[in-house]
């Protein structure tokens, strides 16, 4: 299928505001996927429900977190945005706009001074065992990192999986990496004209193996595997509701 079809598809449907389509089944594929992999505590159900309703309905003795359910409001204004700016390239003012997106109203993260909501991170963090840049650096490292980026006449998606590796490692946000670095990977697909992916909960073990083996002994299949085959589950969720415009 031609890209342009996808992206097409989920513009216009952003705009029609209609459920039961390939835009509205995203919205909350990717929201529940991708916050979950972050530990969120929001089911299927309740992003559902967060979507379609703006409300949660949940089980009686289930205690709701507040930054979880506000973290994925967000996450279906980030795509929105994503897909508003879809034609402007990737800078580092719409990858911190997409941090800011994220995070606005999160209680104890955007109350902080220090956690700097949308801009390059105060203090010094990690992720797992990897040490990852001095906020000192993280201006430097980005702008390098986007110069490469640049660079790249005719992108592929290993290309699109190498700059979410070297996202990563620089670690520019004090919190909210993973979630802002995976919607960058599926809007350079749809950018550059490739099937675009998300990566789901149940394959979050491979994919963090993945970005470790690759940034750690420079053993990229872990994680290029990762990719494609999430990148295939999301072209059969494509072909499902977009099939009969091919005929």
């Amino acid at each position: 299928m031609e890209i342009s079809k996808v992206k097409q598809a989920l513009i216009e449907q952003r705009k029609m505001n209609l459920s039961g389509n390939l835009y509205h089944k995203t919205q909350i594929d990717f929201a529940y996927n991708t916050n979950r992999i972050e530990g969120s505590t929001i089911t299927p159900d309740e992003t559902a429900s967060i979507y379609e309703t703006g409300t949660i309905l949940t089980s009686s003795d289930k205690v709701i977190v507040l930054k979880d359910a506000t973290e994925t409001k967000n996450h279906f204004t980030l795509f929105k945005y994503m897909l508003d700016t879809i034609e402007e390239k990737l800078s580092e003012d719409m990858i911190k706009k997409f941090h800011f997106i994220l995070k606005d109203g999160t209680l104890t993260d955007s109350e902080k001074e220090w956690f700097n909501v949308g801009d390059y991170k105060k203090r010094k963090n990690f992720v797992g065992n990897i040490t990852t840049t001095l906020p000192s650096n993280v201006e430097k490292d980005m702008k390098d990192l986007l110069k490469w980026y640049d660079s790249l006449s005719k992108k592929k998606i290993e290309d699109i999986i190498e700059f979410h590796v070297r996202f990563e490692k620089i670690h520019p946000f004090q919190d909210g990496n993973g979630r802002v670095g995976r919607m960058i990977m599926f809007r350079e697909c749809l950018y550059n004209d490739i099937m675009p992916f998300f990566i789901e909960e149940r394959n979050k073990d491979f994919y963090i193996r993945g970005i470790k083996e690759y940034q750690m002994n420079n053993q990229k299949g872990y994680l290029i595997d990762t990719c494609l085959n999430s990148q295939d589950n999301y072209e059969k969720l494509v072909n499902y509701f977009l099939e009969d415009d091919n005929n």
